[in-house]
């Protein structure tokens, strides 16, 4: 199975349009190198490729990557669908950059799917595609001889939902498992996680490559930088309780993190931050790094 980072910044991107804090303002003067958001693409074939969510950036992502570029015929593309993890916008508006493309398929949870809905109104007028339950039972094959499994590890939905309809749900957020089944290697996809939870650990015990949410050094962060409201809803890479303890549980995987935050120090490769991380045994890479696993 390959696997490319597309994209591995959060919402916003890197640096963010509306930011001012000391590590944006580095990547404006040509100090820090830039990201576009989170978004990963795989295949068991080198033919049949896969989006991993459909960030903003994706038209960009996508000219980036020759193994995705169009052919041979005028409109053949070698993308035949999106996994999305969760319906928060910048993991779902790329979807309008795709619209028009025949055949794509979809698969989200059955909370996300239901979000989407006029959104799916209106790309199905440009031509109509398969929207699917991810957390089906037993889940999915893909085409290129891939098999996946989603699995819940968050209940917060986007802030965009009305509030009636804004009830905690643990399907809203999903992490998947991919596995080549000619090969049986396996990558775990998971850049939004409320918590680390026992889901997490069964996963990376049959993983052999993990890309994780990065999003924030630490839970106050956001507050640190003077940016914003205190960061809440995702798991902190850092503290007693943070993603790094838990996978130190889990050497035998290679583990990276993605979905990086504007404010995060891990975006500073000369950072105590990066020192500490790689220290670990846990990666930080760029948009365009590709691995088979």
């Amino acid at each position: 199975m390959r696997v490319v980072l597309l994209g591995t910044a959060a919402g916003g991107g890197f640096p963010q349009w509306n930011c001012a804090c000391a590590l944006c303002a580095a990547a404006r003067d040509g100090k820090l190198p830039s990201r576009t958001q989170d978004c990963v693409a795989v295949t068991g074939n080198a033919r049949d490729w896969w989006l991993l969510n459909a960030s903003p950036d994706v038209r960009t992502q996508l000219a980036a990557t020759s193994a995705l570029w169009p052919g041979p015929g005028p409109r053949d593309s070698p993308v035949r669908g999106v996994l999305l993890t969760d319906a928060e916008p910048h993991h779902v508006a790329g979807l309008t950059a795709l619209r028009g493309a025949m055949g794509l398929k979809v698969y989200a949870p059955r909370p996300v799917l239901a979000a989407l809905t006029p959104a799916r109104t209106v790309l199905d007028r440009y031509a109509p595609w398969e929207w699917a339950d991810s957390l089906a039972e037993g889940g999915f094959v893909l085409a290129g001889g891939l098999v996946v499994t989603a699995h819940p590890v968050g209940d917060r939905p986007p802030e965009y939902v009305p509030p009636l309809r804004r009830r905690p749900d643990d399907r809203w957020v999903v992490a998947y498992r991919v596995e080549d089944l000619a090969t049986g290697g396996a990558f775990v996809y998971a850049p939004r996680v409320a918590a680390w939870t026992a889901t997490l650990d069964d996963l990376l015990e049959t993983a052999d490559c993990a890309a994780l949410d990065g999003t924030f050094l630490g839970a106050d962060e956001v507050s640190v930088a003077g940016t914003g409201r205190p960061s809440t809803g995702q798991l902190p890479v850092t503290g007693p309780d943070g993603s790094l303890t838990a996978l130190a549980r889990h050497p035998g995987v290679r583990r990276i993190y993605t979905h990086l935050g504007n404010t995060n120090p891990l975006l500073d490769p000369g950072s105590t931050a990066r020192a500490q991380v790689n220290a670990a045994g846990v990666e930080v890479l760029m948009d365009g790094a590709e691995f088979v696993v």
